[in-house]
């Protein structure tokens, strides 16, 4: 590849990320808004995974036909990655945006790499490194400073929004652990689909059946129902596939964590959500912990096939 070839796609890379991460940030202010307006978690919920993945359906069957079959025996994993992985995720991520602060909520879905992390230490037996541990650190006085614990009042917190911000992280962590299966075998296309699919099916069972899909909602309501259907899940979500291939899913990541930055702008501009400095601070402590974490990451990827090399060498 020439050097004026992999610039290009590393800058077009980056350029997608950071699109889709600015149509997420504005995805979680939009949903505010809506609940703000009448419409529950529950029914966004619904709406976002039934139209993401029927619109999704359809784009495959008419594109890209070979990317809807799976193997039989892979159906139960797809269907406890879209139930436990893609449905909890919604609405945890949801749900914690209709009690807290939007920006709030999305850093702490953003302590998913952390919770990635105790996994490997806990369930992998990897050694507990400085890196890590000052990550964890981090991330962690981050949480504590972004959810406002620092006031005196602690009590007037809202423990339901905190929580489900905090289980948001661990399902996303579930989703980003387990995907890797599926990304192994199938396109991540087929993945995200039966992910949405199976996500959809479990919350017209919890919730009735397309009951959000019938409710009377104002025109503007529908814009941004659909804006995060389409804008908010679709195509971000290719976009940021898109992005992987370019620029490798560390520096991704990273890029990535301008949605928490974008949707807290949004947010104040148009939702009238102020995060004191405090909060801000221990924003900036989640996102360079998260930095952190990915970068230790990418070092750790690295250091075999280095290893390798110097073993071929000798």
């Amino acid at each position: 590849m020439k050097l004026t070839e992999y610039v290009k796609n590393q800058r077009m890379g980056y350029l997608y990320v950071v699109i889709a991460a600015l149509m997420w940030g504005l995805s979680g202010s939009s949903a505010k808004f809506l609940f703000r307006s009448g419409i529950t978690p529950y029914q966004l919920a619904q709406l976002r995974l039934s139209i993401s993945s029927g619109l999704l359906f359809l784009w495959l069957l008419i594109r890209h036909p070979s990317l809807l079959k799976i193997d039989r025996k892979d159906i139960f994993y797809f269907v406890l990655f879209g139930t436990v992985g893609m449905a909890g995720v919604q609405f945890t991520y949801l749900f914690a945006i209709s009690k807290i602060n939007v920006a709030a909520a999305i850093l702490l879905q953003y302590l998913a790499p952390s919770f990635i992390a105790l996994h490997s230490v806990v369930f992998m037996r990897e050694r507990l490194k400085p890196a890590t541990i000052t990550a964890l650190a981090g991330a962690t006085l981050g949480c504590y400073l972004v959810v406002g614990a620092y006031n005196v009042d602690i009590l007037t917190m809202n423990y339901a929004g905190i929580i489900s911000g905090i289980l948001a992280g661990i399902t996303f962590a579930w989703y980003s652990i387990h995907g890797e299966y599926g990304m192994r075998r199938y396109n991540p296309w087929t993945v995200l689909f039966y992910a949405l699919l199976f996500g959809a099916l479990v919350w017209n069972v919890l919730h009735p059946p397309l009951e959000a899909l019938i409710q009377m909602y104002s025109p503007i309501q529908w814009v941004w129902i659909l804006y995060i259907g389409v804008l908010g899940t679709l195509v971000p979500f290719g976009l940021y596939l898109e992005g992987i291939n370019l620029i490798r899913s560390t520096r991704a990541s990273i890029t990535a964590t301008l949605e928490p930055i974008t949707a807290g702008v949004i947010s104040y501009f148009f939702l009238n959500e102020i995060l004191e400095t405090p909060q801000i601070i221990g924003g900036i402590l989640v996102i360079a912990s998260i930095i952190l974490l990915q970068l230790k990451q990418e070092q750790d990827d690295k250091a075999p096939s280095v290893i390798r090399s110097r073993t071929q060498k000798e």
